[in-house]
């Protein structure tokens, strides 16, 4: 059975998620990559089944990556198999991509059910917190920048019941950002 990982990438170390047009972001933008952190993401985006997204994060993407030039996941994203969850969204011009429209909890069900490779959940903020909401997600990557936000969005601030968890892995990169892998303990 597939497993649901949710790949966060700009958390701050109070748990704020980089939002466009804050300080916040703007950092996030300006800190050199680590070589090795993309790579280990390229790596985990190359090996998934299925990539799902929301509608939003969609849109930016399709617009995005199909004629991206030197992006390191450009290639990954662009052939990799997509399914959009929108009940707007009528057309999928991006390359696999399917829209689905249906129950998200029913349809994450099935896709976890349709093979055995890795189903890797994206953005946007309110799609990961219904993934999160519905207790769907396995896995969750986030990776921590040393940085303090103290305002903004929080993506585990609507939990209404705790969660266990199970430490997986803990990656320090060069440029002060630490990918904190875990298992959701069932």
């Amino acid at each position: 059975m597939r497993k649901v990982i949710i790949r966060v990438f700009d958390c701050s170390l109070d748990g704020v998620i980089a939002e466009e047009s804050t300080d916040f972001f703007e950092y996030c933008r300006e800190l050199p990559d680590d070589p090795a952190q993309v790579a280990r993401t390229r790596i985990l985006y190359e090996n998934a089944d299925v990539h799902v997204m929301g509608r939003n994060l969609y849109e930016g993407a399709a617009a995005y990556f199909p004629t991206a030039v030197g992006h390191p996941y450009r290639d990954a994203m662009n052939a990799a198999r997509k399914m959009v969850f929108s009940r707007t969204l009528e057309t999928a011009g991006w390359a696999n991509s399917t829209i689905l429209g249906g129950d998200l909890g029913k349809e994450i069900h099935r896709l976890k059910q349709d093979g055995d490779g890795n189903i890797i959940a994206h953005g946007g903020y309110r799609f990961w917190q219904s993934l999160i909401r519905l207790d769907l997600v396995d896995e969750y990557r986030v990776t921590i920048f040393p940085y303090l936000a103290g305002k903004g969005r929080r993506l585990f601030s609507a939990l209404e019941e705790t969660r266990q968890l199970e430490l997986v892995s803990d990656t320090g990169f060069a440029n002060g950002t630490i990918e904190l892998q875990y298992r959701r303990h069932r």
